[in-house]
């Protein structure tokens, strides 16, 4: 099957795939299309959000109709990597045997990841950049695809370990979830107070979303959309020449080049799902939020002056 076939499969597919979600999770449109982005371009997220939300049942969700496995890690201060990874035990025959942790499964929901001590995390972390764990000098190699949604807190930071930057960069994108409309609450009252239960259709396979990861790199970028990115990325940083005023006035630190690299990938995978067969500026700018948002350090000004992030972020298109 051509690419030019196969991202027309994607579009009706995508669209599928939505009403399929659509069936348990009301709104959050926004948020289901940067997940599926960051899952279609082989990325992991990070979503904030209060409690409440429904990220678990939307993960879950997401997991059902893409027809993977899922697995939830609950993070708590007690946690070990071995809790997470797996660890190796003596059977009954005095020999070592290696059993799984709930790593091993295509998707992950790391629910409050700020919860656990730099160890666990990072423990996490190698699986996410590595796809492959080492336990006892043994190499196992994790399930394609795979996918980490790691969940954090903005409230109740007693207690908690926060994810160092270049721990932060690991995820392409970062997802702010925002309490619902009024209609859309009464909506999730209405359906969640039944006794009827919604069921989600698969509409893919593992297999069928590695093919599809590997669809999405191989989609050609014009030179002055890519280098668009990269000033884009490069504006970020307060020492360049090219930083805009509120850059300089309201960052510490900027992006990095990974960002650069995963805005190419996420507004591929952005152009892929809206039919188009190569990415242009808009679609750099569709997805720029979501994986500038978390890589840009402000400083003290802008905090005490309630300089947002995104506010930052539109300044440079």
């Amino acid at each position: 099957m051509s690419d030019v076939v196969a991202i027309e499969n994607l579009v009706t597919k995508h669209k599928q795939l939505k009403q399929e979600i659509a069936k348990v999770i009301v709104g959050q449109e926004k948020v289901v299309d940067q997940i599926l982005l960051s899952i279609f371009s082989g990325g992991h997220s990070l979503l904030i959000g209060v409690p409440g939300l429904a990220k678990t049942l939307m993960v879950n969700t997401i997991a059902q109709a893409l027809g993977l496995n899922f697995k939830r890690i609950q993070f708590t201060p007690d946690l070990m990597p071995s809790d997470i990874i797996g660890s190796e035990i003596l059977d009954q025959n005095r020999e070592f045997k290696f059993i799984k942790g709930p790593v091993f499964a295509n998707i992950i929901l790391a629910d409050e990841i700020n919860r656990t001590p730099p160890k666990t995390q990072a423990a996490l972390l190698e699986a996410m950049q590595e796809r492959a764990v080492t336990v006892a000098g043994h190499h196992y190699k994790l399930d394609l695809p795979y996918f980490v949604l790691a969940t954090q807190n903005p409230i109740e930071q007693e207690g908690t370990y926060p994810l160092p930057e270049a721990q932060l960069d690991r995820f392409m994108f970062a997802i702010m979830l925002t309490y619902p409309s009024f209609e859309e609450e009464v909506q999730v009252v209405k359906t969640t107070t039944t006794d009827q239960e919604a069921k989600v259709t698969p509409m893919f396979t593992a297999q069928e979303i590695v093919d599809l990861q590997q669809l999405i790199r191989r989609i050609p970028v014009a030179d002055n959309v890519i280098e668009y990115a990269v000033n884009m990325v490069a504006k970020t940083r307060p020492n360049e020449s090219s930083a805009t005023e509120l850059v300089k006035q309201y960052v510490d630190w900027g992006a990095g080049p990974r960002a650069s690299q995963n805005l190419i990938l996420s507004a591929k995978a952005h152009a892929a799902v809206n039919g188009k067969f190569s990415p242009d500026i808009e679609d750099v700018q569709a997805v720029a939020i979501g994986i500038l948002r978390h890589r840009i350090i402000k400083n003290y000004k802008a905090e005490a002056e309630g300089i947002t992030e995104e506010q930052i972020i539109r300044d440079l298109f």
